[in-house]
């Protein structure tokens, strides 16, 4: 085991500090975090580009952990948002919003007028309807609204059907056949102006070959659209590239960087910025989430390992069937026996991992690898279960960077039938 994580002697470090040692003051479940991981991996995206014209807008949805976000606000870094509370959470790290790009498929009214009013760079617009929304609520703020068609150029990305989100029968995204004409379109609306070209088609890809389709399609369409008078500032790849749960062996950021620069050029479009989304690429490998051994358990068939992190805590393996590495956070000799290592939820879905080789007793304290992402972003309250505390390491020092919750949070703002409501200005959500 290499990487922020890794053993000493039996025990399992994280950079400077040994897990067991957090995990006295925390408690489990718990996910810990490498802030040395999760800046080097960013780092390493932003230097592939040398002198070209780039930003590296980090992907919220990925883990939108207001310490995360510090981080790499802290290190110049563009966001790539999906809601106005994502927007809300980069303002109160830090981040910059001229360095904002906000996606998805459903932007609200209410949304567009906090994005235009924040100051954003710029909208991916998802649908015809979308831009035409746009343009009336730019109107009545007297705003001029930067855009980038987000299209969808129908290329199978070889991952998991929930995350591919660029096929034809997919939500996300403009078909690349119908971007001439609404590009067109857009000439006639006074207070939108067409900047850039978007494109994501899905995520944990972990070949080139799916990018370098979609992004050939991109610059061909730029090209076109060039031709006809458009004044393109950049084009935005998306994110996606995959990490390593298990034997993947995706491609480094310098790899992924070098060919799409080296597809710009062959196009005679290198004067474009070029705009990139990572998020799982980021925080993936450089979180883990740690949980204890409450029972084990036989039944004919099987051995379970009951934990105290459920699938509210680390949905993906319920979700996806996702496959996380799950080690011992301190290392016993003697025979393996092969569990299910489940949760305390009350679903047959509740399990973080199936069919693991471990030597462990009750009491014991494991860790699940690769959780930084879609892990505690993801999480609920399911059966009024508390949300994990996060933890973020700093060489041989530790902060929460999110306390464990009170019970009392869990039913906050609600009231039993007959109690004084306080007074609430009803919210308007005109379309």
């Amino acid at each position: 085991m290499s990487g922020p994580f890794a053993y000493r002697g039996t025990d399992l470090w994280v950079e400077q500090l040994p897990l067991s040692g957090i995990v006295e003051q925390v408690g489990t479940p718990c996910y810990v975090y490498s802030r040395n991981a999760i800046e080097d991996r960013w780092r390493r995206f932003d230097t592939a580009f040398g002198m070209a014209a780039h930003r590296v807008c980090y992907a919220v949805k990925a883990n939108p952990s207001l310490a995360v976000l510090g981080l790499l606000a802290g290190l110049g870094s563009g966001f790539d948002i999906v809601s106005e509370g994502e927007l809300r959470r980069v303002r109160r790290a830090g981040g910059d919003p001229r360095k904002v790009v906000f996606s998805g498929v459903g932007k609200t009214v209410a949304e567009m007028r906090y994005a235009i009013g924040e100051g954003i760079d710029c909208f991916n617009v998802e649908s015809e309807s979308e831009l035409e929304r746009l343009e009336r609520t730019a109107a009545a703020m007297q705003a001029h609204v930067r855009v980038s068609l987000r299209v969808n150029p129908d290329v199978d990305p070889d991952t998991h059907p929930y995350i591919a989100t660029g096929m034809r029968d997919n939500k996300f995204g403009i078909p690349i056949a119908e971007a001439p004409r609404i590009a067109a379109a857009m000439k006639g609306m006074r207070h939108l102006v067409l900047v850039g070209l978007d494109c994501h088609i899905g995520s944990q890809l972990v070949s080139l070959a799916p990018f370098e389709d979609a992004f050939a399609r991109i610059l061909e369409l730029a090209q076109m659209l060039r031709a006809s008078g458009h004044r393109l500032e950049h084009l935005d790849a998306g994110g996606g590239l995959g990490v390593r749960y298990r034997d993947e062996d995706p491609p480094e950021p310098q790899q992924y960087v070098d060919r799409l620069l080296a597809m710009l050029a062959e196009r005679g479009l290198s004067d474009l910025a070029l705009i990139i989304e990572p998020g799982r690429a980021i925080i993936g490998e450089a979180g883990i989430l740690v949980t204890t051994v409450e029972y084990l358990k036989s039944v004919p068939s099987r051995r379970f390992a009951i934990v105290d992190a459920g699938m509210n805590d680390l949905l993906r393996p319920a979700l996806y069937d996702a496959w996380h590495e799950i080690v011992p956070v301190r290392r016993r000799a003697g025979p393996e026996s092969t569990y299910d290592v489940v949760g305390p939820v009350c679903e047959s879905a509740d399990f973080l991992g199936r069919g693991r080789q471990l030597c462990i007793m009750e009491g014991d304290l494991l860790a699940v690898r690769t959780a930084g992402a879609y892990g505690s972003s993801m999480g609920s309250h399911y059966n009024s279960r508390l949300l994990p505390p996060e933890i973020l390491v700093d060489g041989d020092r530790f902060e929460i960077v999110r306390a464990r919750a009170a019970y009392e949070t869990l039913w906050a703002g609600e009231r039993t039938m007959g109690e004084q409501a306080p007074l609430v200005t009803p919210l308007s959500r005109g379309k």
